[in-house]
């Protein structure tokens, strides 16, 4: 890979990286904080709102740290996608596509992101690539993949309650 490539790929780990710490902090500290966070999650039909908030603000924050230090760069990218993919069934695609009407422009976006940078890589930025653990192509698409949407079928199975319409 050519350095321009390899900074191509740093800046979009930064980047993803940054918009997810901002997101877990966010959910923490902003706003309403953990209970205006868990009240939303309470609201979209999740059971356990309160430990939903601080698994988001874990899952975001730990994706974020592990993107921005290129660490097991497919799971951080898993992360997002589930995260994404949360957010997009239940907040957002009732909404339809144009994030400025709450849709599930922004979302997707991000989600293909993260399974995109499954398939590139870190980079030689990374500690991945340091440690030799880098998993890329195919293959790290599909752990993107194949573990983002197992966590968030687990995450629905488990704690989502939809309201039923009346």
């Amino acid at each position: 890979m050519s350095e321009a490539s390899d900074t191509a790929l740093l800046l979009v780990r930064v980047v993803l990286g940054v918009v997810m710490l901002a997101h877990g902090w966010n959910h923490w500290r902003g706003g309403g904080g953990i209970s205006g966070t868990a009240g939303w999650f309470g609201g979209l039909g999740l059971t356990r709102p309160r430990l939903q908030a601080w698994l988001s603000v874990l899952t975001e924050l730990g994706a974020g740290v592990l993107l921005l230090a290129g660490f097991l760069t497919s799971l951080a990218c898993a992360a997002v996608l589930s995260v994404m993919l949360v957010a997009g069934l239940l907040a957002h695609r009732r909404n339809g596509f144009f994030v400025f009407k709450e849709g599930y422009e922004y979302v997707l976006v991000l989600g293909a992101l993260a399974v995109a940078l499954g398939a590139w890589g870190p980079g030689e930025y990374a500690v991945d690539e340091a440690a030799d653990i880098g998993v890329t192509g195919w293959t790290g698409a599909g752990v993107v993949l194949g573990v983002g949407v197992v966590a968030t079928a687990g995450l629905l199975a488990v704690f989502w309650r939809p309201r039923k319409e009346s």
